[in-house]
Order: structure tokens, then C-alpha cells, then sequence
């Protein structure tokens, strides 16, 4: 249900703007759009866990906050962002 470590540092690799990046936005929104994936895909199995939904909502609005803080600083990222990811927006 959650991100191994390994998936963690190829993401951080794929989307860090510079060596030893991993606070900006593109990095924590790949990484939250990871944990949602797995997330996801526990809510087919557990239909009824609650405590974890809420979770999933924090993550998704979370990211949507990122998402719209990169969108108001360059269109061209946020666009870049979006389609490396998949999201649909």
C-alpha cells in the first residue's frame, strides 16, 4: 500500500531539478501521485475503509495545492508536469 524506498529515489531522480533535490514541487507531486496510485488500487480490494479514504482525499488536495502553486508561477511546467504524469486535468 505504500511507496517502497527503491520507487521512492527513482521518482525523486526522474523529477529533481538539480542533484539532491527533493523538496521541490514536481518531486513531492510525483511522489503523492505514487502513494494515491497505491492507494487507489487498496480501495479496490477494501471498499469500506474509511480511515484511509480520508487519507487519500488529504493527498489528492495536497497535490492539487502543489499542482496550482507551480500553474501560477510557469504554465509550462505545470503542462510538463501534468503529461509526465498523467494526470488529467
Amino acid at each position: 500500500m505504500s511507496i517502497t524506498p527503491e520507487r521512492k529515489q527513482e521518482l525523486i531522480k526522474e523529477f529533481a531539478l538539480s542533484e539532491g533535490d527533493t523538496g521541490s514541487p514536481e518531486v513531492q507531486i510525483a511522489v503523492l501521485t505514487e502513494r494515491i496510485v497505491n492507494l487507489t488500487g487498496h480501495f479496490k480490494t477494501h471498499k469500506k475503509d474509511n480511515h484511509s479514504r480520508r487519507g487519500l482525499l488529504k493527498m489528492v488536495s495536497q497535490r492539487r495545492r502543489l499542482l496550482d502553486y507551480v500553474k501560477k508561477g510557469d504554465e509550462a511546467r505545470y503542462k510538463d508536469i501534468i503529461k509526465r504524469l498523467g494526470i488529467r486535468r
